[in-house]
């Protein structure tokens, strides 16, 4: 069984990173994406929320499962027998820090391999970091993410709370 993983932040997921997972879903028997749970920052979305609305995203991939995880990307994919990751890439300044990443991880476990899908131009500006901006000022960001992510940022705003 060809297994593999694209892990990431994904706050918020975007449609680049849904157009991603379809074409890697296309590719391999297995698709885990697994979102990194970064202890040090506070994200916009909760890891859980992010890995249900990335669920949402997805479910009509039925090759596809979300996760979150803690530690080294290595021993995620040692623990789930993967020996691919996915990285999406926007730009050459994005293909520098994914070749370094790639590098690292091969350092790391040396059967593990790292397969860069370039994304779509309709969808090279759209980015996570983005996106909050965006939503911060005020700005739609209706087609730039899942219709999910759409509903569950207007819903946050309605909230009243505040983040950072």
């Amino acid at each position: 069984m060809r297994r593999a993983v694209c892990s990431g932040s994904f706050d918020p997921v975007t449609l680049g990173h849904v157009d991603i997972f379809e074409r890697a879903s296309r590719m391999f028997d297995e698709l885990i994406i697994c979102v990194f749970r970064n202890e040090a920052k506070r994200g916009f979305f909760p890891v859980e929320q992010r890995v249900e609305l990335i669920r949402e995203a997805v479910k009509h991939l039925p090759n596809v499962q979300v996760t979150s995880f803690s530690s080294l990307i290595t021993d995620f994919m040692i623990q789930h027998d993967a020996k691919v990751i996915v990285r999406g890439v926007r730009s050459v300044k994005d293909l520098e820090y994914e070749e370094n990443e790639a590098y690292m991880i091969r350092h790391l476990q040396s059967d593990i391999d790292t397969v860069f899908l370039l994304t779509r131009p309709d969808l090279s500006y759209v980015s996570s970091s983005g996106v909050r901006e965006v939503f911060h000022f005020g700005g739609s960001v209706h087609g730039l993410v899942p219709e999910c992510v759409e509903q569950a940022m207007m819903n946050w705003q309605t909230d009243g709370e505040e983040r950072k």
